[in-house]
């Protein structure tokens, strides 16, 4: 809905709106072609359009007068998309005018509306543009921060159940990214009727213990391709039956035997080994890897080479795996000797005195013994980020100390600290340019989470601690909002100075983990969830 008024100045004013319409993807751009249906149906007092076949319909009502005009605007130029590679001109098609006579007392009023509804008459479409601005502004209002108001974008409906949209406008919905962030969109907000929904919605895609790292689209295969996207949903599911009991909310027998079926199907296939090399070797640990192919959340892949391929055993992957096996392990022991046997060796194969840090990857590509010294972040999930750090006391704190002082940034930490072999300070460039630098020094504010609560934890966490973390890591962060997508964070920024905003500039677990550090760790674990007026209503999105 669009509304305009006139706020000062004499007589009356003609004001005319010419809207623009395409009918392409995300991933494309509109040109001029003969096929575009530029004559509208007239519906009552509302106008539809029908660009092309197959693409939903346009249905407009206003208390203005429509003038069919039809006209190509030719040559949009996007500088952003120019200077990513891209194309970067677009044809847009403009079927004919709105004209609104405005005075003072009078406002202009375009009402979109759903193609399958009935449009109503003039005077009740300008009634409804009324409601629909009063039932918006309550809903804003019922948020208790801009953080929380933000994360409401992300939760869709995909057909009868939930999901979470990873970024807009280029990404749908991505396994280890929906695992992430309904921690901070759900968990911490008290939503639980959509993270069951959103859990429930992936627990029947477990295929050889692995779930996809993204639903396929237009019947494409599902992409089973991540080593992680899984481990993250066994942490999502036992901090979501966590919170349940914390809230006194009901789960159903049938819920609970899906959910722990779900993990269990995961915990049992890395056991025995699935795809990709994914498997629990002697030492308890997880070993991952297949040439060509990205397991990780480091997943850039330039041409065919994938430029932070991390074959062997990736630290954040233990951690994931030695907590998702401890989260098992509280109902069942059938996990507890494995997960004992990673947690004691995970100390010794990792850590690095030298530089009071850890190994980024171990037994790399599979040669026993090898080690990857690459000072990155992923290091931080052993002390942060997660239910049971991996590390305590001296060496905890020396390892967070080291990641601050190298890989901290107002806008999160780096990918790679400067100074290491292929450091990569400025995301920008073409598509190679920019993949190529995406994990190598690119700022990733998702991080921001696990940094900030493993920097609590080995300072004690009390007030004043939490105090001091919120004023030096979250307040920038929430200066960002109003910096890039307005109301919200970018999915990444330059590791050099002043770390220039790129990617998405609406990311979901960046958004998700600034407000799980707003209402959960920097509320000392008095969460705030449920302060919504009706946190468990459906989305407005779907997808």
């Amino acid at each position: 809905m669009l509304r305009w008024r006139v706020v000062s100045g004499a007589g009356p004013v003609s004001l005319e709106v010419r809207p623009f319409l395409s009918g392409r993807d995300y991933h494309s751009l509109h040109h001029e072609n003969p096929g575009f249906r530029f004559e509208p149906e007239a519906i009552g007092d509302a106008v539809r359009f029908r660009p092309y076949e197959g693409v939903p319909e346009i249905s407009i009502q206003s208390n203005g007068e429509y003038s069919h005009e039809p006209l190509w605007y030719r040559d949009f130029l996007y500088a952003e998309e120019r200077s990513r590679g891209l194309d970067f001109q677009e044809d847009l098609a403009s079927p004919g005018v709105f004209r609104f006579p405005l005075s003072k007392s009078d406002g202009a009023m375009i009402l979109e509306a759903n193609a399958d509804e009935r449009a109503p008459s003039l005077s009740g479409a300008v009634r409804r543009a009324d409601a629909l601005a009063a039932a918006e502004e309550r809903r804003r209002r019922a948020f208790s921060s801009p953080l929380e108001r933000a994360a409401d974008d992300y939760i869709v409906r995909r057909g009868e159940g939930k999901t979470v949209v990873a970024g807009y406008p280029w990404f749908l919905d991505w396994g280890r990214d929906t695992f992430i962030s309904l921690r901070g969109l759900c968990l911490s907000t008290g939503r639980l009727a959509d993270a069951r929904a959103i859990l429930l919605e992936w627990a029947g895609a477990v295929s050889e213990g692995m779930l996809p790292n993204r639903f396929p689209e237009r019947g494409e295969e599902p992409e089973y391709n991540a080593v992680d996207a899984s481990l993250w949903y066994v942490v999502a599911v036992y901090e979501y039956l966590a919170a349940a009991k914390r809230l006194a909310r009901r789960i159903s027998a049938a819920d609970r035997e899906a959910l722990q079926d779900a993990t269990d199907r995961i915990l049992e296939g890395y056991t025995a080994g699935t795809r990709y090399g994914i498997r629990a070797d002697g030492d308890g640990l997880l070993a991952c890897g297949a040439p060509g192919i990205q397991l990780t959340w480091m997943d850039a892949k330039v041409g065919d080479r994938v430029v932070t391929p991390r074959a062997g055993k990736p630290v954040e992957v233990q951690a994931l795996w030695i907590n998702a096996l401890r989260l098992a392990g509280t109902r069942t022991s059938r996990w507890k000797a494995l997960a004992d046997r990673a947690a004691g060796a995970f100390p010794e194969r990792f850590w690095k005195e030298d530089t009071g840090s850890l190994y980024d990857v171990v037994d790399c590509d599979g040669v026993a013994g090898t080690a990857d010294p690459s000072f990155r972040p992923n290091q931080i999930f052993a002390v942060g980020g997660l239910p049971f750090p991996l590390l305590t006391g001296a060496r905890a704190r020396r390892l967070v100390d080291a990641v601050e002082e190298r890989l901290w940034t107002p806008l999160g930490l780096r990918s790679l600290a400067p100074g290491e072999p292929g450091y990569a300070g400025r995301y920008a460039g073409g598509v190679l340019d920019r993949d190529g630098a995406y994990h190598q020094g690119t700022v990733w504010p998702w991080l921001i989470g696990p940094f900030v609560e493993a920097w609590l934890r080995v300072r004690g966490g009390g007030p004043d601690v939490r105090r001091d973390a919120e004023e030096r890591f979250l307040v920038p962060l929430r200066a960002h909002l109003q910096t890039a997508g307005l109301g919200h964070i970018s999915e990444v920024a330059d590791g050099d100075a002043p770390h220039r905003p790129g990617g998405c500039p609406f990311q979901a677990w960046s958004l998700a983990e600034a407000l799980r550090l707003e209402l959960d760790v920097l509320a000392g674990g008095r969460r705030s969830a449920g302060s919504r007026a009706n946190p468990d209503r459906e989305p407005a999105s779907s997808l």
